[in-house]
């Protein structure tokens, strides 16, 4: 698994808990490569960004760029999780809404689609 080394260096509950969302992004979207930029473990479709992630001591960092969080604001708020203008924050013990994950990379991949850059201009 590409995501390994940073998997082994968190806490065991945080790594499986990882893991699972992995898991879940690959098995759900496989035209998706998993890379690590920046220390960081995203995902990226035909060369462009789509969906990364940090982890804190409380909680996972869910980033899916700017203009994808300004699309979604609403719905993130409305799944109860806190956010700032670069990303959003699941907390460990919370659920993760896999529905709103799904919309963000579906909307990314869709969005993106003619993008020949990392990042959107």
């Amino acid at each position: 698994m590409v995501f390994e080394s940073f998997l082994n260096d968190l806490p065991p509950e945080q790594s499986k808990r990882l893991s699972e969302v992995f898991n879940w992004i690959e098995n759900n979207y496989p035209e998706l490569d998993p890379v690590v930029k920046w220390n960081q473990p995203m995902y990226q479709h035909h060369g462009t960004f789509i969906i990364g992630f940090s982890f804190a001591k409380k909680h996972m960092a869910i980033a899916p760029e700017k203009e994808t969080l300004v699309q979604f604001k609403d719905q993130i708020g409305a799944a109860g999780y806190s956010q700032t203008a670069m990303l959003f924050r699941i907390k460990w013990e919370e659920e993760i809404n896999y529905q709103l994950l799904s919309s963000l990379i579906d909307y990314n991949i869709e969005d993106k689609k003619d993008c020949q850059t990392f990042w959107r201009k």
